[in-house]
């Protein structure tokens, strides 16, 4: 028993920070063991993909099937896991089988279709480009630099990147190439550090059961956006975590303590951890957060009240304490949580914020510019008549059933409200010009119904078991019918990712090679066009700025841009707009002397190159605007420089398949 005995007789609890200490560690512990096996299981599994010469997802179905049997052997390891921990035989054997059936599912269930090619999820196209561009920008230097503009912190948080780009330096890869090994690697660590949490919270067969369904679900829905699944895959037994450190009710004649610091050390790291990887989720799981300190603090000063009730027998210590006072536990925790994320989200956050505190740099940024179809309409996968549709609605009612009774039902149950509100303010903000980007937010809310569903199908069949007079067979009859579930979902997910995936058969990776074995882009020129920058500028590609609308070049080679895609991916210290107009000014120039002189006068450090497309007696950048609230939310539009703008000396023209490159010697 923990805690001392007092001469009274009363068991004392043991010293708050000793106890946040020893649950915090003995869970960190845990943690890393189990991120090792992930480590090495989609090492291994990964690096047996690459020794064989696999067809194209996009053209045979031969990794499909793979895919499929891969799946199935995961989930012979799972079962087995959950058979070991209800028959409490080995249970070390038992957690590093769950361990390595939840990773070998992660791995098998994105590796296999993606072995046929370097890319990851969507190539390197469109939101996958500024990403990879972030990655070889890290990889390139371990400081915190913004992805595209030089002299400037970065906006986009950049721990996931940061990590990644040491992993491909340690493994001496170009970022572009490391992007899919770590993506896949950092997911299943999420996953199997999620059933750790798990396990520390509920029972260790249901944990892994929860664990199984949420990973499924978020490799489906949230996969292609890596560094947000990770946070997606932890979110909901963190509710449950941080729930258990804000509520914490005291049995009528109970001692009152402080107790749940080491769940407010837990919810705290995630907290920080989410900040520092994905800012949407980071703001939504501290909303929910919120949320559930203040509805603590209203249930704890509801309870009092009742305890100062003079029609009560009021024998109660403290009875009589004034019911305000109730609210303060759970909001000394909740700041507590507050205080430990934002040291840890400083980490990232500081430099940027810094900036814009201390300089006169015009701040515009257009990030929240977006309203597809999907944000406009409340999320409802409940009603999809489908496996994750089903899953999703026995999650519902079983929210709705044990709200008054279970805490997990309570801490997911905040979680999708939260989801729901948060939704409501991003549609009710569009009124105001903007967004809070909730079409983002179906995965997390996916997840979380999905783990509900989980618990409810478990509860349900226990339900039906005691209800049926406990008839032998139906416990299998329930365990087959959850395995016959999971596999066809499982089966089902490369088939929801097509697109995803095909995308990175038919983007040309950074070796100038389409996966497919199709004719490749005008990437297949890069290489040449990085080496002619090298030489005519003498300078390291981290030292020269390029102007360029091809900007996946930026992807391959850290150099630095003038322009980003776009603006929503634009650093608002950047002023987007106002290099645009700036770009237009000098396509209008008469001669190299005037453009000469504007690059020596630019408010912002001048290109070093401009790489164009060739069109006649011009040069050519395609760039884009802002056109929101119309969906598409970008137009596309082309600046012209006439050729005569180069003749001078001072710049080296030199063509390269569809491109020219022009540096400038100053």
């Amino acid at each position: 028993m923990s805690g001392t005995v007092t001469e009274t007789g009363v068991t004392a609890a043991p010293g708050r920070a000793g106890a946040a200490v020893r649950q915090v560690g003995a869970g960190l512990g845990e943690a890393v063991l189990a991120a090792v096996v992930a480590v090495v299981v989609a090492g291994v599994g990964l690096f047996a993909f690459s020794m064989v010469q696999w067809p194209a997802f996009n053209s045979s179905n031969v990794t499909r099937a793979l895919t499929t049997v891969g799946q199935v052997g995961a989930a012979v390891l799972i079962v087995a896991a959950i058979w070991l921990l209800r028959v409490r035989k080995w249970p070390w054997v038992a957690n590093v089988l769950s361990w390595a059936g939840i990773s070998t599912f992660v791995t098998v269930t994105l590796g296999m279709p993606l072995a046929a090619t370097k890319l990851y999820l969507f190539g390197v196209s469109v939101d996958q480009e500024f990403r990879t561009e972030y990655l070889t920008r890290l990889t390139d230097s371990a400081a915190l630099r913004d992805m595209t503009y030089v002299d400037l912190p970065p906006f986009y948080p950049a721990g996931w990147f940061w990590a990644g780009g040491r992993v491909a330096n340690v493994l001496g890869m170009d970022g572009w190439e490391a992007f899919k090994p770590y993506a896949i690697g950092s997911l299943a660590v999420a996953a199997v550090l999620s059933l750790v949490l798990w396990s520390k919270l509920i029972r260790s067969d249901w944990a892994v059961a929860v664990t199984a369904a949420t990973t499924a679900v978020t490799i489906t829905w949230a996969a292609p956006e890596a560094y947000s699944a990770v946070i997606v895959m932890l979110l909901a037994p963190a509710l449950v975590l941080a729930w258990g450190a804000l509520h914490r009710p005291v049995a009528a004649g109970a001692e009152r303590t402080a107790g749940g610091w080491g769940a407010v050390v837990g919810t705290g790291l995630f907290l920080g951890l989410a900040a520092t990887f994905y800012t949407l989720h980071f703001l939504l799981a501290a909303f929910a957060v919120a949320l559930m300190g203040v509805t603590a603090a209203w249930v704890a000063v509801r309870a009092q009240r009742a305890l100062n009730n003079p029609r009560g027998a009021n024998t109660v210590a403290g009875a009589t304490s004034p019911a305000w006072k109730a609210a303060i536990p759970p909001l000394a925790r909740l700041l507590a949580i507050a205080v430990i994320a934002g040291l840890i989200a400083a980490i990232v956050w500081l430099p940027y914020l810094w900036q814009t505190l201390t300089t006169k740099l015009p701040s515009s940024g257009t990030a929240l510019h977006y309203l597809p179809e999907s944000g406009a309409e409340l999320p409802l996968p409940m009603v999809e008549f489908t496996l994750q549709g089903g899953l999703c609605l026995i999650g519902t009612i079983w929210l709705v059933l044990r709200a008054g009774s279970s805490r997990r039902a309570q801490a997911l149950g905040i979680g999708v409200v939260a989801v729901y509100l948060w939704t409501l303010l991003s549609m009710l903000a569009t009124a105001a010009g903007t967004t809070l980007l909730s079409f983002r937010l179906d995965a997390p809310l996916k997840v979380l119904l999905a783990a509900a569903g989980a618990f409810g199908f478990v509860e349900g069949a226990r339900a039906l078991y005691q209800a049926f007079n406990e008839p032998a067979l139906l416990k299998p009859v329930a365990a087959t019918l959850a395995v016959l579930g999971a596999l066809a979902f499982a089966q089902d997910i490369p088939h929801v990712l097509t697109p995803e995936i095909n995308t990175a058969y038919t983007d040309t990776d950074g070796d100038g090679v389409r996966a497919d074995k199709r004719h490749p882009s005008a990437v297949a020129h890069y290489r040449e066009v990085d080496a002619a920058l090298l030489a005519q500028t003498g300078r390291p590609r981290d030292q020269s700025v390029v102007l360029t609308a091809d900007t996946s070049f930026l992807a391959f080679y850290p150099y630095f841009g003038f322009q980003a895609l776009t603006s929503h991916y634009a650093n608002p210290l950047a002023d987007f707009a106002g290099r645009a107009a700036l770009i237009k000014e000098w396509s209008a120039l008469k001669s190299s002397d005037a453009l000469l002189s504007a690059l020596s006068k630019s408010p912002w450090r001048a290109p070093d190159a401009f790489l164009f497309r060739r069109s006649g007696d011009t040069y050519t950048l395609r760039l884009a605007r802002d056109v929101y609230p119309n969906d598409p939310n970008v137009e596309r539009y082309q600046v012209a420089f006439p050729k005569t703008l180069f003749s001078d000396p001072a710049f080296t023209t030199t063509d390269i398949g569809p491109f020219t490159l022009v540096t400038v010697q100053r």
